[in-house]
């Protein structure tokens, strides 16, 4: 397992500041999620730019998120770039660990397939309209409304997806798990994962409940492949991956999301 900090000593002066971060990425987190996303559906209904105003909130909000830990870091004598997973790997990750990622990357190939032949506009079947049996355009859940459409909304969403996998790694996985393992020092391996697939899963709560578990479990492979491997590098990666496959699906595959009249 990555060299965690042993105490929360380590952070010196700013071991409130981390827990107070940690904390707020287990409560906090889905509370901001639950209102970024009504409020953009709120939006939606009025005009069609909500997408590109949401991605950029969410840009705003997770980089600057990012910076915030990384001043932390730097007012924390005691803690290394390296207990923090910002080092290569020096580590192969185990063998569970290594099915489960190959399981995610054949997930991704196989979504993507799925989602490129309209698997999403399927799902989500028009209505009939009260008194005159024809169909009407039914209202489509926010996260399949905030996939992007047009080419800007494409490029700022290739942002985010990078922003994810970089942004939501350094916080969930790398610092999140450094201020537990130094809240509890002496932790199991399996534990941490546990903690860290709570976390992430909680953070997506506005995804319902099948979000909050599909995201648990892939922040519970990406935690383990970083306490494994002792480096960021592989779950920034695995995770953008997952996260830039939506810009390989045409708008065509989408179904339609109309702004009120």
């Amino acid at each position: 397992m990555t060299g965690l900090p042993d105490t929360l000593a380590d952070f010196g002066p700013a071991q409130l500041a981390a827990v107070v971060i940690a904390g707020y990425l287990v409560v906090g987190e889905p509370f901001v999620g639950h209102v970024l996303h009504r409020r953009f559906e709120h939006r939606m209904r009025a005009d069609g730019g909500a997408r590109r105003s949401f991605y950029r909130r969410l840009l705003v909000l997770e980089w600057g998120l990012a910076a915030l830990v990384a001043v932390v870091f730097l007012a924390s004598p005691d803690v290394d770039a390296g207990q923090l997973g910002l080092r290569w790997p020096q580590a192969w990750p185990g063998l569970l660990t290594t099915a489960a990622c190959l399981l995610l990357l054949a997930f991704v190939v196989v979504s993507t397939r799925a989602l490129r032949a309209g698997a999403l506009a399927a799902a989500v079947p028009a209505r009939p309209r009260p008194g005159d049996g024809r169909h009407s355009e039914p209202p489509v859940p926010s996260t399949v409304a905030l996939l992007p459409r047009t080419a800007p909304e494409r490029r700022l969403f290739a942002l985010v997806g990078v922003t994810a996998g970089v942004c939501e790694e350094w916080l969930y996985r790398g610092f999140f798990l450094a201020v537990v393992a130094a809240l509890a020092p002496g932790l199991p391996t399996g534990v941490l994962v546990v903690v860290a697939a709570v976390a992430f899963g909680l953070a997506h709560a506005y995804q319902g409940v099948s979000g909050v578990l599909t995201t648990g479990v892939l922040g519970g492979v990406l935690a383990a492949l970083y306490l494994q491997t002792g480096s960021l590098l592989l779950p920034v990666l695995l995770h953008a991956v997952i996260d830039l496959r939506f810009l390989l699906v045409p708008a065509t595959a989408l179904p339609a999301v109309r702004a009120a009249r």
